[in-house]
């Protein structure tokens, strides 16, 4: 009996030592497409939390503590991605969850956090990942109606009244298609086409070649790589000379990379992060924006990109919550995130509220033209 108790007693200070050494870190969670089709979104995400973590950790940490990020790949899989987000809620005990990376995959998830009572903060761009509003999810990038307003206004600029549309079959294609027909014909214009195509489609010929049979004016083409870069490609090959726009999710060097020739003359609304270098120095963003660029760039030898900037904006974001509130508490954060306004980000000024898990308006946005394989603002 007494080897018993004493067995115990040690168990229960083996306890208490784990739980005072848990508590002096503030434990976040992350589920990012580090790997398969969508890794040129989630691998700069990973790597920009990373980084801002161990730039944290090495100048004190957080409200005294140290930060722990815990990271799973769920490799583009919506399975996977389920799985990791249990593990995280159910085994790691983390106080906020940080990705999924893609639109599928946050959509898949996120009625799990008001059940948890965690706070997610998505790096996928999808409008219904906030509309209507969960409590407990919240997003940093720029919405597709703000993506698709910026396009549709410029278009009427050039005096382009039909339009032809070009989506991928996936949650982020889907969520910018149903934006699209609601908009396209609510700006008077006419939606001459709407076409789809699937995530591992490599030629989209059938359906470019029914588009310039229509005749448009433009062509809106919704989706993130490879499929873009295809269109852009079948678009050159078929001696189509129509204005092509694409969505915010090609916003990396990755698309330019891919298309290569076939990128020239390219428009796209995207977030100021790669144009940073072009934008006036009494922009708000510029300081942050430059400095991010160059920490990233020397420490992973790679041009910076506007999802990982993503990365950067959700993880701050938290970081403001949790000293905000002065606690690393779910509930805490989850309040105090809607409290965030004015706060500068990659992807623009932030101001969260009740009523708004976005926080970002059409102003995020300058619209590019992708000139000699580089980003450049139309002015």
């Amino acid at each position: 009996m007494k080897i018993l108790r004493i067995l115990t007693l040690v168990l229960l200070a083996l306890g208490l030592s784990a739980l005072a050494m848990a508590s002096e870190t503030i434990k976040l969670g992350a589920v990012l497409s580090v790997t398969g089709p969508a890794s040129f979104l989630g691998e700069p995400e990973r790597n920009t939390m990373e980084m801002l973590v161990e730039e944290i950790n090495a100048k004190g940490g957080v409200l005294g503590k140290q930060l722990e990020l815990v990271v799973y790949d769920d490799e583009t899989n919506v399975n996977n991605c389920v799985l990791a987000v249990d593990k995280l809620l159910k085994m790691d005990k983390v106080c906020t969850v940080l990705g999924p990376t893609v639109s599928g995959n946050t959509l898949a998830v996120m009625a799990k956090f008001s059940k948890a009572g965690i706070p997610l903060v998505s790096c996928a761009a999808a409008e219904k990942i906030v509309n209507p509003v969960d409590p407990w999810v919240f997003k940093t990038p720029q919405s597709d109606r703000h993506a698709v307003t910026k396009i549709l206004k410029h278009a009427q600029a050039q005096g382009y009244k039909k339009i032809a549309i070009l989506s991928v079959s996936n949650g982020f294609g889907q969520a910018g298609r149903a934006v699209l027909q609601e908009l396209v014909p609510a700006q008077g214009m006419e939606l001459l086409a709407d076409e789809v195509y699937g995530p591992k489609d490599t030629d989209m010929t059938a359906q470019l070649t029914k588009i310039k049979g229509l005749g448009p004016d433009a062509i809106i083409c919704w989706g993130t790589n490879p499929g873009p870069a295809v269109v852009a490609m079948n678009r050159v090959q078929l001696g189509i000379s129509t204005p092509l726009y694409m969505s915010h999710g090609v916003a990396s060097k990755k698309f330019i990379e891919l298309a290569g020739d076939a990128s020239e003359g390219i428009l796209l609304p995207a977030g100021r992060l790669i144009v940073a270098d072009q934008i006036a120095d009494s922009n708000p963003q510029k300081a942050m924006l430059t400095a991010y660029a160059n920490d990233y760039q020397a420490k992973f030898k790679a041009p910076v990109s506007t999802f990982g900037g993503h990365g950067y904006d959700a993880l701050v974001l938290t970081l403001k919550a949790i000293e905000m509130g002065g606690s690393a508490d779910p509930q805490s954060i989850r309040d105090n995130l809607e409290k965030i306004s004015g706060f500068v980000g990659t992807a623009g000024i932030f101001n969260f509220s009740a009523s708004d898990h976005n926080g970002l308006d059409e102003s995020a946005f300058e619209m590019i033209r992708i000139k000699n394989g580089e980003w450049t603002i139309v002015h």
